[in-house]
């Protein structure tokens, strides 16, 4: 990752491929920290890792039998998705 006051967009996609480990602490902690410190000085990456906790700490709220989300609203959703961030 980089230094605080220089931004990077690989730094960005770095951390971005590995926030999901990172959430689930499947990761060695030198690139937590490096997470962290992207995070810390990155206000995206910052917005983007809070709100990603938060998605995942409500899906693990719901009840086991909750109605699963309905078709034509995840087609939607994954098209916004690829948008954003869009196949190799």
């Amino acid at each position: 990752m980089t230094m605080a006051h220089e931004h990077n967009r690989r730094d960005c996609l770095a951390m971005f491929a590995k926030l999901s480990e990172y959430i689930d602490n499947e990761l060695d902690e030198l690139t937590c920290k490096d997470i962290e410190d992207h995070a810390r000085h990155c206000i995206p990456c910052k917005a983007c890792l809070e709100t990603l906790k938060q998605t995942i700490g409500l899906c693990r709220s719901l009840a086991p039998n909750e109605k699963p989300v309905p078709e034509a609203f995840s087609k939607r959703l994954k098209a916004l998705i690829q948008k954003i961030v869009p196949d190799k």
